[in-house]
Order: structure tokens, then C-alpha cells, then sequence
């Protein structure tokens, strides 16, 4: 199984977490929300090889960790991977839009510097703006729309820009959600949990909850659970395979 989007590091026991997914055999991609989390969080996945830490600083805090840029920018070359990063139009933060462009930019602009990466990125309410930045930072890397909740017209966008999607159980639980994913080019969809902040039933989702997804998606696709696990897993590799080379192994997922 594979978990593209979980917050490691924000579970109650992150620990436990950590090592019930290597028990479980899991690819997960640990994302952090801001730079100053992530030596913590990757010391989390340090006997986990089939874990990743990406770098992130969340839009939803950019006003008050915009001035940890420059910590983000030192630790950029030890991982491919950059997120949760993007934009969040939300009402409650217009107050923080114009800090929440310059930082989305400003990650953007490094990563094109360093050679691009791939990007897990937040687009709640703000699609477009996101498709704009990310068009004109086209060195930027390989970007992956988590949770995508646009429009039809912005989804088309996105995928006419070359971006790839991450779906999780509580996107897919949706009819709006289903319909999205099954308008995804079926070979840049990837699974993901949103694990701890995203629920189904109430209930927090861990990353083996990615199964879910995965069977939701075979009866999109109209395909077996085991050819849909097949086929994310090559989606995984070739999207992996898109971007430089991680300080650990080129050959490194």
C-alpha cells in the first residue's frame, strides 16, 4: 500500500505509528507543516526505508512561519520530496493571502534551484492560483494535488499542466470526490490517508487505511483491487523516477 500524504509526526503516538507501518510494508510519504519539524519527523523513518520525509510549511500557518524560509532552503537537498505546501482560500485566512503567496513562490523558486522535487501540495478553495504559480515555476518539479476539490474546469487545467493527484477514504466517500477521481488520468493517481486530520466515520485515518482507497479506485478504474495495487504501485515508481535523485540512492523510492 502506498500513503503519498500522512502527518507522521501528529499522531498521538507517532512512534507507534511509524512502526506499524513498516510492519505493514507501507510506502508513506511523511509530510511536515513546517521546516523546524522535519529533522524530528525524519528521525522517526531513520531504520524505515520505505519512508520519506518531505519538507513543508503549511499556507495555513505561512503568516507565522514564513520566517523559517531560510531553514527550509538549508534543508532542501536532503530530501526529494517538498510538503504540505500551496495556498488555502479560505474566508478565515484572507487576512494571510499575500503571506501565503510569497511563501508558496518563494518554495517553488528554491526547489527549481535545486534542481525541482516532488511536491505535495494544498489547493483547498485557491485551484487556480495554485495552477498559476506552479505554471510560471515550471522547474519546480513534479507537483502532486493532494486532496483535489476544484472544479471540473480547474481539474482539466491541472491535468493539461501535467499534474499528478493524490485520493484518499474520505475524498473518495464523497460523490463529488468519486467523480473527480474517476476524471484523474488513471496513471498519476496515487493513494493517500491525510492521516490524523482526515476522518471517516468519525474515526481519524491511519495510513494502512489507504486500502480503502485502493478498492475504491478498482471499482472506478473497473478493474481488480489487486490490478489497481499493481498499477499505483507503478505510478509510485515512474513518478518517483521523475524526479532527482534523492541523497540516499537514486534507486530509492
Amino acid at each position: 500500500m502506498i500513503d503519498l500524504h500522512a502527518h507522521l509526526d501528529l499522531y498521538p503516538d507517532p512512534i507507534a505509528t511509524t512502526k506499524e507501518c513498516v510492519e505493514r510494508n507501507l510506502f508513506v510519504l511523511s509530510v511536515t507543516t513546517t521546516p523546524s519539524a522535519w529533522s524530528g519527523t525524519a528521525a522517526l523513518a531513520k531504520d524505515a526505508p520505505r519512508i520519506r520525509t518531505a519538507i513543508g510549511l503549511h499556507p495555513q500557518i505561512a503568516q507565522e512561519r514564513h520566517g523559517e524560509l531560510a531553514l527550509f532552503d538549508e534543508l532542501l537537498p536532503q530530501s526529494r520530496y517538498v510538503g504540505e505546501i500551496g495556498l488555502d482560500g479560505g474566508s478565515e485566512l484572507k487576512n494571510t493571502w499575500e503571506v501565503q503567496r510569497r511563501v508558496f513562490d518563494e518554495i517553488l523558486r528554491m526547489c527549481g534551484a535545486a534542481g525541482g522535487r516532488i511536491l505535495t501540495i494544498h489547493s483547498r478553495r485557491a485551484a487556480t492560483p495554485v495552477l498559476e504559480c506552479l505554471a510560471s515555476r515550471e522547474d519546480a518539479g513534479v507537483a502532486v494535488l493532494h486532496w483535489f476539490s476544484g472544479s471540473q474546469r480547474e481539474l482539466q487545467r491541472a491535468i493539461d499542466q501535467g499534474c499528478w493527484f493524490s485520493v484518499g477514504p474520505a475524498m473518495l466517500a464523497s460523490e463529488k470526490g468519486r467523480a473527480m477521481a474517476a476524471a484523474m488520468p488513471p496513471d498519476r493517481i496515487l493513494t493517500e490517508s491525510d492521516g490524523p486530520f482526515a476522518q471517516v466515520d468519525g474515526r481519524s485515518l491511519v495510513p494502512w487505511d489507504t486500502a480503502i482507497a485502493e478498492r475504491a479506485l478498482a471499482e472506478i478504474w473497473g478493474v481488480t483491487a489487486a490490478e489497481a495495487q499493481q498499477r499505483l504501485l507503478g505510478n509510485l515508481r515512474r513518478l518517483v523516477s521523475l524526479a532527482a535523485p534523492s541523497p540516499r540512492s537514486s534507486n530509492d523510492l
